[in-house]
């Protein structure tokens, strides 16, 4: 037995040093004039203000917004599909859409990605997603961490989390407490199955069925693969561009990122005491692939609900006067929308009507 070494005993710094080398283009791609250049660096450095005209913000109270996630068991899938190149922007998406929750503009994005072993080109597609991720989300990938850890996971697994932080105005956090009785609730669609639920949706799939990621699924028209790697859709553009319109009003009171756990559940935390939002189960078309998933597994609508998005991943409660128009802004961006339940006086927080 030769002599003991990093390389033996599952990792490379040479491989190591050439997958690094691969990154800073792919970072860079997201960089802005506030982002402040330090070669080589131990931490990202980000400008929350500028004293030049041309990019000054005049904050007057900014508080900063954190929040982390990752992206679960839905890496299984695409390491069953070797296509490493869209989690990227689930990872993005799980945690730029909390911080919209709030108001937020997202500011900048870390990652964290931790890999079996040293793997140059596996390493970019993943980041080759969050990239694009961070683009359609507006905010800049400051940097990360890449871990390599033998044993820890399988040949074909691996692991990501991600970390975003943005900003908003003290006065102008949205926080739920606005919600009052005759508000409206506005659903936004989802993309899909989104990143939550997916142990069950491989036991469904994979196990139950029997399907391959190659199979086609005609009532989809598209590959398993296809279906179930749709990413996360992001909500930078369309969260922005409503409270940019309203900037002086008070209109939207309160936003939900509808994720693991459903719609009532996730829509209840924004609620304040006293309201419940009473939601009509009927009020959207469900995407076909919550049937698909639902019928292959003989799943009941109670654990889908309490499951899965059902086509809303995002939903906002707002003034029932600027319903309409808030929802033209939305199909401006690219998103439908539906009206799909209103505020009264009640203890349940959320239900369905």
């Amino acid at each position: 037995m030769g002599k003991l070494t990093y390389r033996n005993a599952g990792v490379d710094l040479d491989l190591y040093r050439q997958a690094m080398e691969r990154l800073p283009r792919l970072l860079g791609r997201t960089f802005t004039p506030r982002v402040i250049p330090w070669a080589h660096g131990f931490a990202g450095l980000f400008q929350l203000d500028f004293e030049s005209p041309l990019f000054a913000r005049r904050y007057r109270q900014p508080v900063l917004v954190g929040c982390s996630d990752g992206v679960g068991t839905k890496l299984k899938v695409a390491s069953m599909a070797r296509i490493h190149n869209t989690v990227g922007i689930d990872l993005v998406a799980m945690n730029v859409n909390d911080a919209l929750c709030c108001g937020a503009e997202p500011l900048f994005f870390l990652d964290y990605v931790a890999l079996p072993k040293d793997d140059p080109v596996l390493l970019e597609q993943i980041l080759t997603g969050i990239v694009a991720g961070c683009q359609m989300a507006d905010c800049v990938l400051l940097g990360g961490e890449t871990a390599i850890l033998p044993d820890t996971y399988g040949p074909n697994d691996y692991d990501l989390a991600g970390f975003c932080v943005g900003v908003v105005e003290k006065d102008a956090i949205i926080d739920g407490r606005s919600i009052v009785p005759g508000d409206l609730v506005i659903g936004l669609a989802s993309s899909g199955l989104h990143s939550n639920g997916y142990s069950l949706v491989r036991k469904v799939v994979f196990e139950h069925a029997g399907l391959k990621v190659d199979d086609y699924v005609p009532e989809l028209q598209g590959t398993v693969a296809e279906v179930l790697l749709r990413p996360t859709r992001i909500y930078t553009q369309a969260v922005r561009s409503v409270l940019r319109h309203y900037r002086v009003k008070n209109v939207v009171h309160g936003i939900a990122h509808i994720t693991g756990g459903g719609i009532l559940e996730n829509l209840a935390r924004v609620v304040p005491d006293g309201v419940e939002l009473v939601l009509d189960r009927q009020a959207w078309p469900v995407p076909p692939v919550f049937s698909w998933v639902q019928k292959l597994g003989g799943i009941e609508d109670a654990e889908m609900e309490r499951v899965f998005n059902l086509g809303i991943g995002m939903i906002f409660v707002v003034s029932s006067y600027y319903a309409e128009s808030i929802r033209h802004q939305l199909a401006d961006c690219g998103i439908e929308s539906w009206i799909i339940g209103r505020a009264q006086e009640g203890t349940q927080k959320t239900r369905w009507g």
